[in-house]
């Protein structure tokens, strides 16, 4: 009966065989393997989060203890982003040279060593030599983290595992507000050295779990080593196909013939550690390269310009600003902590299904709405100081957990995940580190210069400064940044190049796709 009423509808021949266009194969379960590569990974950036959370804090009471000016306080808060800057720089090059997997236990190494400085630190001249160590170990922490993270992970889940990076600073963000108030009631002179000590602990862990973790299969096929590159790939790809498709690709990348198939081979001299790099990236860039540099410098650079460091190391000053009570203060930063921690959830489990640019948008339009909002509620407040407006503040209270809801849902961990996806392996390290040096010099910037920028323009009009900035981030987004969801990390060129025109060369992709999709879609279709 079903074959005549197939015949009946024109069509001839037994019961037809699905085509494979209008049932597409299961979506892969999530490669666990690469999850826990990632978690591993990423763990590291607890010490950032954890350094930035307890600062803020912790410079209360140092400011006490150590009896230093605001300009002081302002160097020592930030001054650490700066620091970064050396080690996110030294990263790309330590990376090639050691692997990725013992750059990021040389950071963690490093750190402890710089926990341990400021915990014992007897002055502000012996805290600034912690803060630099402290410093050099988080801009390799930065760097390294989502590059390794991307380079093991499968295109069908990098965005949701790179996001991880991002959810571990949250996550150590949140511990730093806890220890602040956990440890506050300590005498002064002992409570802000051991918030800022405690930070050697995790470092410890993390250096040893770093080492049960593999190589990164791109950095073993930039030293030649090709069966422990597919040995690493089989166990993080979601099919076997899969994993021969990135070793092909990666070996296409790193200039290795398609027919080399020996467990160890020679890699063209210029791929093996980064010769010639800078040239390409710097002085001589394709158009393509061009494009992938300004998208991932820019992404960073508004990530940090919008304010972001400024909320979350001086909240207590925000919150005391607005009206909150001094015994109240570090309590509403632990909110502050729990809210951003939760909020990035939100791009952990989307961003690869609702896509980077979508999120991206989003985020940085509520940003926007939470900074104007909070900018005129604290110029209210300052206004009419007297009278104690209990709506000003309880709009300011508001804005502050809306911005940092808004930012780590979206351009808190995308601005990770795009950076260290876009640009070519060759370039991958070394675009990766600019991308992060600009992300710590603006931070350095924003958080070294706060104080004095609200005494100069009040502490609402510093926050309308950031939402104006914010506005042209938005703009920047919109018009230079295509998707990448969904692309292997070799296919990444092909989207960059036309700058404001990569919309008619993402068109022209899909048509191509299209056309190259074995014709599939377009049986039993029949206008004639």
């Amino acid at each position: 009966m079903a074959d005549r009423k197939y015949e009946e509808n024109g069509f001839s021949g037994e019961t037809p065989t699905p085509i494979p266009a209008f049932d597409p194969p299961p979506k892969p379960k999530r490669n666990k393997f690469a999850f826990a590569c990632a978690i591993l990974a990423s763990m590291t950036s607890i010490l950032l989060g954890y350094d930035i959370g307890v600062m803020s804090g912790a410079g209360i009471f140092i400011k006490e203890d150590l009896k230093i000016s605001d300009v002081q306080l302002e160097i020592v808060m930030g001054v650490l982003n700066l620091y970064s800057l050396l080690g996110s720089c030294a990263a790309g090059r330590t990376s090639d040279w050691i692997g990725r997997r013992y750059t990021i236990v040389l950071a963690s190494v490093i750190f402890f060593a710089g926990s341990l400085l400021m915990g014992f630190a007897v002055n502000y001249a012996f805290l600034m030599v912690g803060r630099f160590v402290a410093g050099i170990a988080v801009g390799y922490a930065l760097m390294i983290a989502p590059v390794y993270t991307a380079e093991v992970s499968p295109a069908s889940s990098r965005g949701f595992l790179t996001s991880f990076p991002e959810v571990f600073i949250n996550i150590g963000i949140l511990l730093g507000y806890v220890s602040n108030v956990a440890l506050s009631k300590l005498p002064t002179h002992l409570g802000w050295r051991l918030m800022l000590g405690i930070g050697a602990i995790p470092a410890v862990f993390l250096a040893i779990a770093v080492l049960a973790m593999p190589e990164s299969p791109r950095w073993l096929v930039l030293q030649g080593r090709l069966s422990d590159a597919k040995r690493v790939l089989d166990k993080t790809s979601d099919s076997e196909q899969e994993s021969q498709v990135r070793l092909t690709d990666i070996k296409d990348a790193a200039g290795i013939p398609p027919e080399s198939h020996d467990d160890i081979v020679q890699v063209p001299k210029l791929s093996s550690h980064g010769e010639g790099v800078w040239k390409d990236l710097l002085l001589r860039p394709t158009p393509a390269v061009r494009h992938i540099l300004i998208a991932g410098v820019g992404i960073h650079f508004f990530q940090q310009t919008s304010g972001i460091d400024a909320v979350v190391l001086y909240s207590p000053k925000i919150f005391e600003k607005a009206g909150i009570s001094k015994k109240h203060l570090l309590l509403a930063t632990v909110a502050v902590g729990f809210i951003k921690t939760l909020s990035i959830l939100v791009a952990t489990f989307f961003v690869d299904r609702v896509g980077r640019r979508r999120l991206l948008l989003v985020s940085v339009g509520g940003m926007i709405v939470s900074l104007a909002s909070l900018g005129t509620s604290l110029m209210v407040i300052d206004r009419f100081k007297e009278d104690k407006l209990a709506w000003a503040v309880a709009l300011a209270v508001v804005s502050v957990l809306a911005f940092v809801a808004m930012f780590s849902m979206g351009l808190g961990p995308i601005a990770w995940i795009y950076s260290s996806e876009i640009f070519p392996l060759r370039l991958r390290a070394q675009g990766t580190g600019i991308g992060v040096g600009v992300n710590r010099v603006m931070s350095g910037v924003i958080s070294m210069t706060f104080i004095s920028l609200y005494k100069a323009v009040t502490i609402g009009g510093a926050f309308l400064i950031f939402m104006a900035v914010a506005v042209v981030g938005w703009l920047f987004i919109y018009l230079l940044l295509p998707e990448t969801r969904g692309k292997t990390l070799e296919e990444m060129q092909n989207l960059f190049g036309g700058l404001f025109r990569w919309r008619s060369t993402m068109r022209e992709l899909e048509k191509n796709a299209d056309v190259n999709g074995n014709g599939q879609v377009q049986l039993g279709v029949n206008h004639g």
